[in-house]
């Protein structure tokens, strides 16, 4: 097992606070594949790289609200982290659009809201 010095612990964490942390998560459960979670994970994938985007599309498990699936949690630098819910190709190309890109958020498929402490 790999042991830490703080000053390694320190620069873990000032590298991690650098970074910018531009994510996509898709739920990707059981519930989630069988809403359509594979095509909506799919549609992110191939916008991020055909945009070049420094974003990192992710497979996640449950987030605990199967009714509102496919599930895709949102963190995209300068805006509020969102999960958004009923999330099918149509509304996946909204959020690239809006969200990812124009930093304004899809109200109509917003489940939950995150805001960030912006003195961090």
């Amino acid at each position: 097992m790999a042991k830490f010095t703080p000053a390694d612990i320190d620069r873990i964490k000032n590298d991690a606070k650098s970074k910018p942390k531009n994510w996509i998560k898709v739920g990707m459960s059981t519930c989630g594949v069988a809403a359509g979670a594979d095509e909506v994970f799919a549609v992110f994938s191939e916008e991020v790289k055909k945009r070049n985007l420094q974003v990192e599309v992710k497979k996640c498990g449950c987030l605990g609200m199967c009714y509102a699936e496919p599930l895709v949690e949102v963190n995209i630098e300068g805006s509020p982290a969102v999960i958004y819910g009923r999330v099918n190709k149509e509304v996946a190309m909204k959020i690239m659009e809006k969200h990812v890109c124009d930093k304004m958020l899809v109200n109509d498929y917003v489940v939950e809201l995150e805001l960030k402490d912006q003195t961090a």
